[in-house]
């Protein structure tokens, strides 16, 4: 340890002095200019998840940093999780705790991060990319694009083309702060989560309150939640919430009417959602973890994050290799590979539910799901 001293208070009991450390702290270091590091959505994360709260880190009397974070019965995790895309310690570069440091400070079994924004041994690379936007905003940035993809953008103009022959004229509209909205676009990831075997964030109640809470909030240098919607006709056909911050602008919660999946309502939107904030002053578009297969048309920029979970030593330790061992078994000496899937499923579980029992169903179903998956992989995996 390096004389680090924490102390663990609310985000509503952070003064003045606090906030403004913090936001000296986010002018120093351009890594955390993400919409997620603001004191705005602390506040209002700090207000709606169970169990939040920040630590403050010290040394020699002076704040040295700060990390909002939750508990779930003996595990750590950071504020907001599991709908936190970016988190860390909210400090100068080079002058906070490391992730092994923060575990220890904070004493839990175990802290588990997916986005983790600073460097550290531990864990393993992810990347999550961006569009950046260059002297020539968007209209540049469409132009270089159809020149390096003209196959995929082609095809998007032939979709929008067909969609309003079939449905009427399409209208898009962004800053939209109408709850029902909202509810509609929640009721579309539950249903899209039932149809993928995937854990129902929303199930829990505290993250659909979450994503209510900063719609209304409108904080300090340009934070907010909106929506932006796209209508073919009289019917509404996307939608997507995202969150912004200064010239960010982070992608975060998309739907579309799957019945209406061939003429790619979503990447339509998320175009003209760009186009629109564009003319705003918004120059990076966040769009995530890499993976879905039209991020790599739209992405000229990547960072790389950290994923880990750090287990204190003992029981903890071993019960996760335990795990992996069971998984080998069923997969078909496929473990680590499995790894990495049962741990953010698990991750997303632990940080809804807050009760064991929700856990514990959470946690069977989810490892059900990759055991299947493990399986159905193995038989229709074609011989040598």
């Amino acid at each position: 340890m390096t004389g680090f001293k924490v102390d663990i208070l609310k985000a509503s009991e952070l003064g003045e002095a606090e906030w403004a450390a913090w936001r000296a702290f986010l002018e120093a270091n351009r890594a955390l200019n993400s919409p997620y590091f603001r004191p705005s959505f602390t506040r209002v994360a700090g207000q709606v998840s169970p169990y939040a709260a920040v630590a403050v880190f010290s040394r020699d009397g002076e704040i040295a940093g700060f990390f909002p974070h939750q508990r779930r019965g003996s595990a750590i995790q950071p504020l907001a999780a599991p709908m936190n895309d970016y988190h860390g310690v909210i400090a100068r570069p080079g002058e906070g705790p490391t992730l092994e440091e923060v575990s220890v400070l904070l004493g839990g079994a175990r802290l588990n991060v997916t986005a983790w924004v600073g460097d550290t041994p531990l864990g393993e690379d992810r990347r999550t990319v961006q569009v950046e936007l260059g002297d020539d905003g968007y209209d540049g940035w469409y132009a270089e694009r159809r020149a390096t993809f003209g196959k995929f953008f082609k095809d998007k103009e032939r979709a929008r083309r067909s969609m309003e022959a079939e449905l009427g004229p399409l209208r898009v509209e962004r800053g939209l702060h109408d709850p029902k909205l909202l509810d509609w676009l929640i009721d579309l990831k539950r249903d899209q989560y039932r149809r993928t075997n995937r854990h129902d964030i929303f199930a829990c109640g505290w993250t659909a309150d979450l994503l209510h809470a900063l719609l209304q909030t409108q904080g300090e240098n340009g934070f907010g939640a909106s929506m932006a919607g796209l209508w073919a006709g009289d019917r509404l056909t996307a939608i997507e919430f995202s969150l912004h911050a200064g010239d960010q602008y982070h992608f975060w919660f998309p739907g579309y009417e799957p019945s209406l999946a061939r003429c790619s309502p979503g990447i339509l939107l998320s175009m003209d959602t760009m186009r629109l904030a564009a003319a705003l002053g918004y120059r990076t578009f966040d769009f995530g973890f890499e993976g879905e297969h039209y991020k790599k048309y739209f992405c000229n920029g990547a960072h790389v994050v950290r994923e880990a979970m750090v287990l204190k030593p003992g029981l903890g330790a071993t019960v996760s290799q335990a795990a992996v061992r069971a998984l080998d078994l069923a997969g078909e000496g496929r473990g680590e590979k499995l790894r990495a899937s049962v741990r953010r499923r698990w991750a997303a579980i632990e940080a809804c539910e807050t009760t064991s029992a929700n856990r514990f169903k959470g946690a069977m179903q989810a490892a059900g799901a990759a055991l299947a998956k493990a399986r159905a992989s193995s038989t229709n995996r074609v011989p040598a």
